[in-house]
């Protein structure tokens, strides 16, 4: 069996190109590409908030305090148009990002206390509202000025002036620390690229030892060797289990190193939970993944040695990591929490340990029933595999 299994082996570091990405993909692209990422968007968001944005106001005499603070606004450039009936046309044309009407009676209605309202053209089909937002913040500016000018006159003390400005109020009061509020957010994206890393960079070595040694022919010579199937079907599984956990840890190893010599690069919650997470907390998801390799192993030698060709292979085996997503989503799910059903749960509790690791906030009396659920599901996967592999028709189906 160990001879086969080194055969695997060596043929998959042989082959320059897999084991390229095997190492190169968790090691050094994943997180080059999420903090490339996580820097590419922080700083289009800032470019956004700040960006030079044209816009049309009509109505400026009704309310000039209103208009005077858009001009005055940095980023915001005035464009004068002929009509109301022209702001659609502008705004599709990109001469404006948005236009003001402000009605005549707008004074007189503040006046006698009561709401006044003013229209915002603007195109909202946009995933991220930033013209709403920006327009929003200059208005709520002016609200509050208007709001301290127009409520010493009705004679309110400090508390009235609370109750009519905020009649229920709501304190936060969290007992969550900074570590499992920023955990929460980005604890759920742990599980989830650790687990795709580990499913994918077993998965085209997956095709190659069974559905490859197919069409190479060379399947039938090594069924004829005096070895058990039993042993070349644990030769095969430790292979894929070896290239998949190995590849997992090293984005493990590679999230380590980043957290400690990229410090610079993270700021606020997110370099104080980077800072919170400790080596134990790093060892626990890495121990997780072990089980969790040998199901992947299992399944993708299965769907393998079940395909006829290398084509059918990849078709067979690509609604896998559909079949992986899922369970990992539903960790993200209201409600789904990490208890004693959930812990039996397949995939699903793994993401949930991972997630609360993260967090800090893991029961570690719950990591005995996961590797204990998760470590025999992997068996049964694995006594099924060798069942499927000891059927002719199944290894023959051509």
């Amino acid at each position: 069996m160990w001879t086969i299994y080194l055969k695997e082996l060596l043929e998959l570091v042989r082959d320059r190109k897999t084991f390229f990405f095997t190492v190169f993909v968790p090691v050094i692209a994943m997180p080059l590409i999420f903090t490339g990422f996580g820097m590419l968007s922080t700083n289009m968001f800032k470019q956004a908030s700040q960006a030079q944005m044209t816009y049309a106001i009509f109505g400026k005499e009704h309310a000039p305090q209103l208009a005077a603070r858009f001009a005055e606004e940095k980023g915001l450039r005035e464009v004068v148009l002929s009509g109301p009936d022209e702001i659609k046309r502008a705004i599709g044309d990109d001469r404006i990002k948005f236009a003001l009407v402000i009605p005549a009676d707008l004074e007189s209605t503040l006046a006698r206390h009561q709401q006044g309202v003013i229209e915002l053209h603007y195109n909202s089909a946009s995933a991220i509202d930033m013209t709403r937002k920006r327009v929003a913040a200059v208005l709520g500016n002016h609200n509050n000025a208007v709001r301290e000018l127009a409520l010493p006159a009705l004679n309110l003390n400090k508390d009235q002036l609370r109750f009519a400005l905020d009649p229920i109020k709501l304190e936060d009061r969290t007992t969550a620390n900074k570590r499992e509020q920023t955990g929460a957010m980005i604890g759920g994206l742990v599980p989830y690229i650790l687990l795709m890393v580990c499913l994918v960079s077993a998965m085209y070595p997956a095709i190659d030892t069974g559905a490859g040694e197919k069409e190479r022919g060379t399947l039938e010579t090594l069924l004829l060797a005096p070895v058990s199937r039993t042993s070349i079907v644990l030769a095969k599984f430790l292979m894929l289990f070896t290239v998949g956990l190995t590849s997992a840890l090293l984005m493990i190893a590679s999230i380590g190193g980043l957290m400690i010599f990229g410090e610079s690069l993270m700021s606020g919650d997110v370099a104080q939970m980077a800072r919170s997470i400790g080596l134990f907390d790093l060892a626990m998801v890495a121990l997780m993944l072990v089980p969790t390799a040998a199901m992947f192993a299992a399944i993708l030698l299965s769907i393998s040695v079940y395909a006829k060709s290398y084509k059918e292979a990849s078709g067979l085996i690509s609604p896998l990591m559909i079949v992986t997503i899922l369970p990992t989503l539903a960790a993200l799910l209201p409600g789904v929490e990490m208890n004693w059903k959930w812990a039996m749960v397949p995939l699903t509790n793994v993401s949930l340990a991972m997630k609360e690791l993260v967090k800090g906030t893991m029961d570690y009396s719950m990591l005995s029933v996961i590797m204990l659920s998760t470590t025999v599901t992997a068996g049964a996967l694995l006594a099924l595999c060798r069942w499927w592999f000891n059927r002719e028709a199944v290894l023959f189906r051509n």
